[in-house]
């Protein structure tokens, strides 16, 4: 027989269990309007009903609209930079196939996500955090070939390197040029060992 003490911790863990639950539910949600581009459209009774609370509960959890949106991104942001930084550094192959893995589950929800920029302070800031994201998985991925050269050499290919591997581009070749994913995968890979191997000593 459990004594008062033991009922109390479990009814406390249950509890604490129960609202995260909650919180993750709440957070699901926003991110589904997030990357569907309806963030700034949906109402906090609509992202409440969609977790299956009130609207009380979602402000107790976040206070406004505006700290769940920003917890969601956080939230996000954690997971793909898990995702992004499994690539391997120096290997193009690896990168590429790390980058179409993602923008496959993604990239549609990034893009409308960025045609919201320019809109809303709490949003543009979401966006810059992406994009640094974006920016830092570049050095990540091609830290090698990067620290072989100098200077403005550098700052240029490590530019192109941010311009090939965007989602924009992604979406081009898929969806305008109808390429197929091994034909994305050849591409990138291709242009990207040419970028990398052309006149590396060069300043």
């Amino acid at each position: 027989m459990k004594s008062s003490g033991g009922r109390r911790r479990y009814r406390q863990v249950a509890r604490a269990e129960g609202q995260q639950r909650t919180r993750e539910a709440l957070l699901d949600a926003a991110e589904r309007e997030f990357f569907a581009g309806r963030f700034e459209n949906v109402s906090l009774e609509e992202l409440a009903a969609r977790a299956g609370v009130t609207k009380q509960t979602l402000l107790r959890h976040f206070g406004t609209k505006e700290g769940l949106l920003e917890a969601s991104a956080r939230r996000g942001r954690e997971r793909i930079a898990a995702q992004r930084f499994g690539a391997p550094a120096g290997d193009v192959a690896g990168a590429v196939d790390n980058l179409l893995g993602h923008y496959e589950q993604q990239g549609e929800g990034a893009l409308a996500l960025g045609a919201l920029e320019g809109r809303d302070a709490v949003l543009g800031e979401v966006l810059a955090s992406a994009k640094q994201l974006h920016y830092a998985w570049v050095e990540h991925a091609f830290a090698p070939q990067l620290e072989r050269v100098r200077g403005r050499v550098r700052a240029r290919r490590r530019a192109a390197l941010i311009a090939l591997c965007d989602v924009q581009v992604w979406w081009l070749l898929v969806h305008d040029l109808g390429f197929s994913r091994a034909e994305v995968r050849r591409t990138l890979i291709e242009v990207i060992e040419r970028l990398l191997d052309d006149g590396s000593g060069r300043r």
